[in-house]
């Protein structure tokens, strides 16, 4: 398959180098053909994969509640022990240190995580 794109692509660079042939009117449909092809497969292998883990992500950020040991894209350790609309009000240490942060600060939800392994 993508031998026939390289064919395609080499018969419309023939033709606009000005050669003439039978088929001189199909080099600029191949090429086309050949730009959308390559368009389609960077959707399917970096973009559709990125909106993907995006959407994990928000839906993992969502679904916290009290309780849940967090770690922040910081590294900070802590649990959860209040949950507002744009935040989170966390637990860390022995000294129970309490900290405010921003739910987009999450990086990973460690209750969630070990029971999908168990």
């Amino acid at each position: 398959m993508f031998n026939t794109f390289l064919a395609m692509a080499g018969a419309g660079a023939g033709a606009a180098a000005g050669t003439t042939g039978a088929g001189g009117g199909m080099g600029s449909y191949s090429s086309i053909l050949l730009m959308v092809g390559l368009v389609a497969v960077m959707y399917f292998m970096m973009i559709r994969p990125q909106k993907k883990r995006q959407k994990e992500e928000q839906e993992m950020r969502s679904s916290i509640e009290i309780g849940d040991e967090i770690i922040t894209i910081g590294g900070i350790v802590g649990k959860v022990v209040k949950i507002r609309e744009e935040d989170i009000v966390i637990e860390t240490g022995a000294d129970r240190t309490k900290m405010r942060l921003q739910r987009w600060a999450v990086n990973t939800n460690v209750t969630k995580t070990e029971q999908h392994k168990k």
